[in-house]
């Protein structure tokens, strides 16, 4: 599945935020804002603190949850990231901007990522903001395959979870030594 920039791209940085295991420092955040488009990235140790704040309450968007409590987190992020967006042509295409002009960059990294979130839920599914199912792992995740039912954050995961169900299953049969 194909997402647009500030769809699909903005969700996943969302998914990165939420499986960040402790608060960064700004050098830390920046390669990853980079990443995944954002422009402006050098942000303060406020700023940083507030990202982290932040990217705790995008997490509580992925998984398995009801349809109206994915949507009520989401309006609440939606809220407090509430700004002006407007249509740029600064590259000479048409496309949105979810943060108004001189906005701070925390101001737009809570934009784009709620902003994010809501076209991942209205244009492909409220489904494609997933949590691994692996039983140690559990990182968000935003689906783009094709039929929209991955279970897993990564192949990895996905591999690691099999081999670890057919081991329970006591399946293996040990090889005899010649």
């Amino acid at each position: 599945m194909h997402f647009n920039h500030y769809g699909g791209e903005s969700a996943r940085l969302a998914a990165e935020l939420a499986n960040s295991a402790s608060l960064w420092e700004p050098h830390e955040l920046k390669p990853l804002l980079e990443a995944h488009g954002i422009v402006e990235c050098v942000l303060t140790p406020a700023q940083t603190a507030e990202i982290w704040e932040w990217s705790r309450r995008v997490g509580a968007c992925f998984g398995n949850q009801p349809l109206e409590q994915r949507c009520a987190e989401i309006n609440k992020l939606l809220a407090e990231a509430a700004s002006r967006p407007y249509i740029s042509l600064h590259d000479g295409n048409p496309h949105m901007h979810y943060s108004a002009v001189g906005a701070d960059p925390a101001a737009h990294i809570k934009a784009v990522t709620a902003a994010g979130l809501s076209y991942v839920v209205c244009s492909a599914g409220p489904g494609r903001l997933g949590r691994c199912a692996r039983a140690t792992c559990h990182r968000a995740f935003v689906d783009t395959s094709r039929n929209g039912r991955r279970a897993y954050c990564s192949v990895r995961c996905a591999n690691n979870d099999a081999v670890a169900r057919h081991r329970a299953t006591g399946s293996a049969t040990p090889h005899a030594v010649t």
